[in-house]
């Protein structure tokens, strides 16, 4: 498994890096198309799943730097996905973004629960977006 330190971090000008990779994990295929639009957008690398089983599959194969989910989705919800990867040793640094129109509190309190490292409510403003990644692209890493 590629690791993220194993790759770059920002160009000058404060660009992300082309090397950063952002898995979205999302079932609807407009939803998943604006995501990974004002992703790639920016110069990241951007890889897609369906699903949250579809999901894990890709990371097995290539960690990522963040993954985008939603939680409303077949086969695996974005709560089980997440709850995965922050239980094991191999994936619990990779930085969760959960990204649905589930926006009540609770829907916010149990993502984080769960170990997502933001909430994102749909439909979002892709510089409020784009912020969020671009803050958590910077603490994964730090020495």
């Amino acid at each position: 498994m590629v690791t993220r330190s194993e790759r770059g971090m920002f160009e000058p000008g404060g660009r992300l890096a082309v090397m950063s990779t952002i898995l979205v994990v999302e079932d609807s295929p407009t939803q998943r198309e604006i995501i990974s639009d004002i992703l790639k957008g920016t110069g990241l690398t951007v890889t897609v799943a369906n699903d949250g089983v579809e999901a894990m599959e890709r990371i097995q194969l290539s960690c990522p730097d963040i993954v985008v989910m939603d939680i409303v989705m077949p086969k695996m919800n974005g709560y089980e996905l997440c709850r995965r990867l922050k239980t094991n040793p191999e994936t619990q640094s990779v930085m969760v973004v959960m990204c649905s129109t589930k926006g009540e509190e609770f829907d916010r309190y149990w993502g984080m629960k769960q170990g997502a490292d933001a909430y994102i409510v749909k439909p979002f403003k892709p510089k409020e977006f784009l912020g969020t990644v671009r803050k958590l692209l910077q603490s994964s890493h730090r020495p």
